[in-house]
C-alpha cells in the first residue's frame, strides 16, 4: 500500500474526525483508535505513512491527536474484545487495517466513525450500502485487487513466455479471493495458461502450498493472500520462491520490498 493510499485515508479519517468534533469541547485531543489482526512490526510502512500524513496535514502523534493502537498479533479472535475496548474508550473514529478487523469494529459501534484503510469487497462485505453512497458510519478505500489480477498473470505471463501453468495462492475464506481468482479464470482462458489453485488459511499452510506446487510442476506462483497471514509471511512467501525457484509475482509493492519479483502496483 503506497503512501498516496495511506494520505487518502488520512483524508477521510480527518472528515470523520471533523464531523465527530462538532459536539466536542475545543480542547479536547482527539484520539484515534487503530485496529488490526496483523503484527504492527509487519505493517511498519503502512503506520509510518499514516502518521506521516497526519504529521503534513498538523497533526502530531502525543501533541495534539492521541493514537490508540491495538493489534492482536494475528489471533482474530481478539478483535471483537479490542474493537470493544475501543468504543469504552469513547475514541472518535476507529481506522481498520482492512476487512477482517473492519467487521468486529461495525459490530461494536453503528455511532463512532469507521475508516477502513482498504477492503477488497466493502459492498459484498456488507460494509457499505454502494461506494458512491457508503451510508452508515463507515467509509474509507475500497482496492481493486480483484480487477487486477487478470493483469498480473497478463504480466507473469510477459516474465515467462512459455508458461503453461501457474499455481494461485489465494485465501478462499475472503469473498475479494473469490472474485480475484475468477478474474484471473478469465485471464487464463485467453492466455491458454492453466490455474492450480491452492489455499492458505493460515501461516502453516504456506510451505504446503510451495511443496503443492512444485508438485503440480507449476511454471510460477501468483499470489493474491490476504488478510493478516498475508503480512505476516510477506517475507517468508518470497524466500521461499527464490527457493523454490519459481517466478512469482504478488499483490502489492510490499512483498517486492521484502525482496519479490514483483507486483502490479
Amino acid at each position: 500500500m503506497n503512501k498516496k493510499v495511506i494520505r487518502l485515508a488520512v483524508c477521510a479519517l480527518l472528515f470523520a474526525l471533523s464531523v465527530s468534533a462538532e459536539a466536542q469541547q475545543p480542547t479536547k485531543v482527539p484520539r484515534i483508535g487503530y485496529l488490526t489482526a496483523s503484527s504492527l512490526s509487519v505493517l511498519t510502512d503502512r503506520t509510518d505513512a499514516f502518521r506521516q500524513g497526519l504529521r503534513e496535514l498538523g497533526y502530531i502523534e502525543g501533541k495534539n491527536i492521541v493514537i490508540e493502537w491495538r493489534s492482536t498479533e494475528e489471533k482474530a479472535d481478539r478483535l471483537p474484545a479490542f474493537a470493544a475496548e475501543l468504543v469504552r474508550l469513547k475514541v472518535d473514529v476507529i481506522v481498520t487495517s482492512g476487512p477482517i478487523p473492519t467487521r468486529p469494529a461495525k459490530e461494536a459501534t453503528s455511532t463512532i466513525p469507521i475508516v477502513m484503510t482498504f477492503d477488497d469487497d466493502p459492498v459484498g462485505n456488507g460494509f457499505v450500502a454502494s461506494l458512491a453512497r457508503p451510508g452508515g458510519n463507515i467509509t474509507g478505500l475500497s482496492s481493486l485487487r480483484a480487477e487486477i489480477s487478470g493483469k498480473q498473470l497478463e504480466l507473469l505471463k510477459e516474465i515467462v513466455p512459455r508458461l503453461s501453468r501457474v499455481a494461485v495462492f489465494g485465501t478462499s475464506t475472503r469473498q475479494g479471493s473469490a472474485r480475484a481468482y475468477k478474474e484471473t479464470e478469465l485471464a487464463a482462458k485467453a492466455f491458454g495458461v492453466k490455474l492450480q489453485y491452492v489455499d492458505v488459511l493460515s501461516p502453516k499452510d504456506v510451505e504446503g502450498a510451495f511443496r503443492a506446487a512444485g508438485k503440480a510442476r507449476a511454471d510460477a506462483v501468483l499470489v493474491i493472500v490476504a488478510g493478516f497471514v498475508g503480512n505476516s509471511q510477506r517475507k517468508a512467501i518470497v524466500e521461499l520462491a527464490v527457493k523454490s525457484r519459481l517466478p512469482a509475482i504478488y499483490s502489492n509493492a510490499e512483498y517486492v520490498n521484502a525482496g519479490g519479483l514483483t507486483a502490479p502496483s
